[in-house]
């Protein structure tokens, strides 16, 4: 007697794109979608756990998904007050030469130069210049608090 068991989980979705974050973004479907830095994920979420709480729907769920992505933005975010994250994105918001994914990925890694950015986020590159860019991560590195 043979007995067949039907699978308990259904077969993995292949991925096909070739999503690629080079000198030349290829994001796919999230080519131009919006992006946020992690300072503004942390903000967002703790935004949306507080009204959640105060109008009594739940507490911040406690499952291991939420509590493990609460600290790695807790480690993470560069940013750590509200008034600082919104001055970051206003910043970030005047680059028009850049795309939404550049500017959530300097206002994420923070970087130190111009150089440092370009190997980071190789998609800037011809975008700006040094002095330029070197500018805008300065500005950026103003507002951050070393803790």
């Amino acid at each position: 007697m043979t007995t067949t068991h039907t699978p308990l989980t259904r077969a993995k979705e292949q991925i096909h794109g070739d999503e690629e974050a080079g000198t030349e973004l290829k994001l796919g479907e999230f080519q131009n979608v919006s992006s946020l830095t992690l300072s503004e994920t942390k903000e967002v979420l703790t935004a949306v756990f507080n009204h959640r709480r105060e109008q009594g729907k739940f507490k911040v769920p406690d499952n291991e998904v939420v509590t493990k992505t609460q600290q790695y933005l807790e480690v993470f975010s560069r940013f750590k007050q509200r008034e600082s994250v919104q001055a970051v994105e206003r910043i970030l918001a005047l680059q028009t030469d850049l795309v939404a994914f550049e500017k959530s990925q300097l206002g994420t890694l923070c970087c130190d130069t111009a150089e440092e950015a370009k190997v980071l986020i190789p998609s800037i590159e011809g975008k700006k210049s040094d002095e330029d860019l070197q500018e805008l991560l300065d500005e950026i590195t103003k507002l951050r608090q070393f803790v």
